[in-house]
């Protein structure tokens, strides 16, 4: 008998159904969950309609097909999507039809699902990131990219007037580019950074040289370790600066007759966390002050009631010749001082503008410039500006590839030999792209009015100087 009818019988003039058969609790929900499998599994009609799955089912009772969870919002919403298809229309011109959409959507890879990671969106526009980026940065960038490389694509990559630059000076310089690359134990495709077990890589790479080594291959400053709580820790300050510190001896043993530039990214460290799982913290003096032609410390010396005890803002400032330093507030609220105090508002404000702690040098700049080597730090929430990022993006497509394994020691082999077999000429088109946003910026373009640009104007090392105009064009962003 069929389920449907004996569940809920017709009437019969076919009008309407009649009441149910008084049927046991227990046996009328088994014969609908009956009824409800043979709908889903083999009715090809039910559901969300034909299934190339539910077929597949009737020839093979192992084969069951997926269940569409429902979707609430609209993959549009997406920012990394939107971004792209604004990018897209853009490129078009004044006239948009459906029909762009319609072709645009139609791709496959762009109907993959895009999960919003919702981290740091827009860092980027902080005016303190900002204010970096343009007066910072930017000008020191400037300052070494006469006497840099620069690459050009005309069907093939090829160098632009290296040696006009070179001439200049007479030694030409080389930016070495550092960052660290998380990639996750946990199957072959990459995870997101988080506190379990990880295998990181840290590099340096040039787009001149690729990744940083003896002409022999022997000595490489490449840093491989499982990063988390219960495994090596984390990539820390200092070995950062070990690490800087080995790749510029590989620089100064092989490759001499070269100027060098460490670009490393600005980014906050992780938190070290201890056996008992609370932050692991250390106490370190901080270093002295200088006053005009002496140094002045910051704790009380030996002898004095406070030995060793922070002198605090005032009494700093009292030394240095404000007398009226402990009238003044410790600091403003929510450290929002008055834009016509003049820093004079309080005393964390006035301090903030002192030579000596306004001109504070890290320690990994002060052991760059022990060994002659300058060193440049990325804006932060700026990852575009360093092209090993793409390098890392190589690599994980190139271990997508890759048969998976649970072994520690087959994914490091793995991730070796992908790192290894990007192509010189892709290093030097990814630094291109970088070297075109950096150029957009020095325009004055804004994020979004820099994706454009690069997008329609690839090939080249900087934009062209036309490209003002262009965004003066009410179509343009």
């Amino acid at each position: 008998m069929d389920l449907q009818t004996l569940l809920k019988p017709p009437h019969s003039d076919g009008v309407g159904y009649k009441d149910p058969p008084k049927l046991n609790a227990i046996l009328k929900e088994r014969l609908e969950r009956m009824r409800d499998f043979l709908w889903l599994y083999t009715n090809v009609v039910a559901g969300d309609g034909p299934s190339p799955a539910n077929p597949a089912y009737i020839k093979d009772c192992n084969t069951f097909p997926l269940h569409k969870q429902a979707q609430k919002f609209s993959c549009i919403y997406d920012e990394s999507l939107a971004a792209n298809l604004k990018l897209y229309l853009q490129s078009i011109g004044k006239f948009v039809h459906t029909q762009d959409l319609v072709e645009y959507l139609s791709i496959p890879e762009h109907q993959a699902h895009h999960e919003p990671n919702g981290q740091y969106c827009d860092g980027h526009k902080w005016e303190d990131i900002i204010y970096f980026q343009q007066n910072v940065f930017l000008p020191v960038w400037n300052h070494y990219q006469t006497w840099m490389t620069k690459w050009k694509c005309e069907g093939e990559i090829c160098v632009e007037d290296v040696e006009a630059n070179a001439a200049l000076s007479g030694r030409q310089i080389i930016v070495w580019f550092h960052d660290k690359w998380v990639h996750s134990s946990k199957g072959a495709v990459p995870q997101p950074k988080g506190e379990g077990a990880s295998l990181m890589v840290a590099n340096f790479i040039s787009a001149d040289y690729g990744w940083l080594h003896s002409p022999d291959g022997e000595e490489s400053p490449r840093v491989l370790f499982w990063a988390g709580k219960a495994c090596n820790r984390y990539f820390m300050n200092n070995d950062i600066l070990a690490h800087a510190t080995k790749a510029m001896d590989i620089l100064e043993k092989w490759y001499s007759h070269e100027d060098y530039v460490l670009t490393i990214k600005d980014a906050n460290g992780n938190i070290v966390l201890g056996p008992d799982g609370k932050p692991l913290k250390e106490k370190i003096p901080m270093a002295e002050a200088r006053l005009p032609g002496n140094p002045q410390s910051l704790y009380f010396p030996d002898g004095h009631p406070k030995a060793g005890f922070f002198k605090g803002m005032a009494q700093i400032l009292v030394e240095r010749g404000y007398v009226d330093a402990p009238k003044l507030h410790a600091e403003c609220k929510d450290f929002k001082c008055s834009t016509d105090s003049r820093g004079v508002c309080c005393c964390h404000q006035l301090m903030y503008i002192q030579p000596d702690f306004v001109n504070v040098e890290s320690c990994l700049e002060t052991s760059c410039r022990a060994q002659s080597f300058d060193v440049i730090f990325l804006p932060k929430f700026h990852c575009k500006l360093n092209f090993i990022e793409q390098c890392w993006g190589f690599t994980k497509w190139l271990y997508q590839m890759k048969d998976w394994s649970s072994s520690e020691e087959v994914l490091e082999r793995n991730v070796i030999e992908s790192l290894n077999a990007i192509p010189m000429d892709s290093m030097q088109r990814f630094t291109m792209r970088s070297a075109r946003f950096i150029d957009a910026y020095q325009k004055g373009l804004n994020g979004t009015q820099a994706a454009w640009a690069i997008k329609k104007y690839c090939g080249h090392h900087v934009l062209l100087q036309t490209i003002l105009d262009e965004l003066d064009c009410p179509a343009l962003p």
